[in-house]
């Protein structure tokens, strides 16, 4: 008889809690059943020190490629965003709430799958500990998988983008639309909008940085 697939990455959680610990140890992670399919974990990346924290839904087919959180086509979205409202990259923390790609092939081609609940709540502890670590005076999040993940299944991003929320997850906490909707808009002047739109939120978080600074 098989064992049933784990579904929780606590067991994976070293005794030592610090990023780089945390890192090590989630490449190892088998808490869920998408790392059978994966090249390998998609952990966070940035300083311990970061004073806001991006959390997306999942690494993509580059990321997972990669080993490394937003670098591929929505990642570019999300550079250009932070450019345009004068903030740093490297001065930020991301990460996603799942840190395997989940996908489906097609060809030689391997799609997005959307995360189930009990995947995202699986790796959870991972997240859970990145908050805990870095501690970010204001927290957003990206796309309705991360937002619903975080703030429950009631929430909706189109109806509450931009604005703070009130949340103890961080001080300030914001959520908007994942950059990879940008690039499934119809044409270049849906496109153009949403762009305008992701960086008018991101405003807000910029505002709100030099303001706690």
């Amino acid at each position: 008889m098989l064992e049933p697939e784990p579904n929780d990455a606590t067991p994976f959680l070293p005794e030592r809690r610090s990023l780089d610990a945390l890192r090590k140890a989630a490449a190892e992670c088998k808490g869920c059943h998408l790392w059978r399919n994966a090249t390998q974990t998609v952990f966070g990346e940035g300083l311990k020190r970061s004073r806001a924290m991006f959390v997306g839904e999942q690494p993509g087919d580059r990321e997972d490629r990669a080993g490394r959180p937003f670098v591929g086509p929505a990642g570019r979205e999300l550079d250009r965003a932070l450019e345009k409202v004068g903030i740093d990259r490297d001065e930020v923390y991301l990460t996603n709430v799942v840190k395997h790609f989940k996908f489906e092939e097609r060809g030689k081609r391997r799609l997005h799958k959307t995360p189930k609940r009990f995947e995202i709540q699986a790796c959870r502890p991972w997240l859970d500990e990145e908050l805990r670590v870095v501690k970010p005076e204001v927290l957003v999040l990206l796309g309705a998988t991360a937002a619903k993940g975080l703030l429950g299944a009631g929430f909706r991003v189109s109806r509450e983008r931009g604005q703070p929320i009130e949340s103890d997850l961080a001080p300030l906490v914001v959520a908007t639309i994942h950059p990879s909707a940008i690039l499934r808009a119809p044409d270049d002047e849906a496109r153009y909008a949403e762009r305008e739109a992701f960086a008018r939120d991101l405003a807000i978080v910029a505002e709100e940085l030099v303001a706690r600074a």
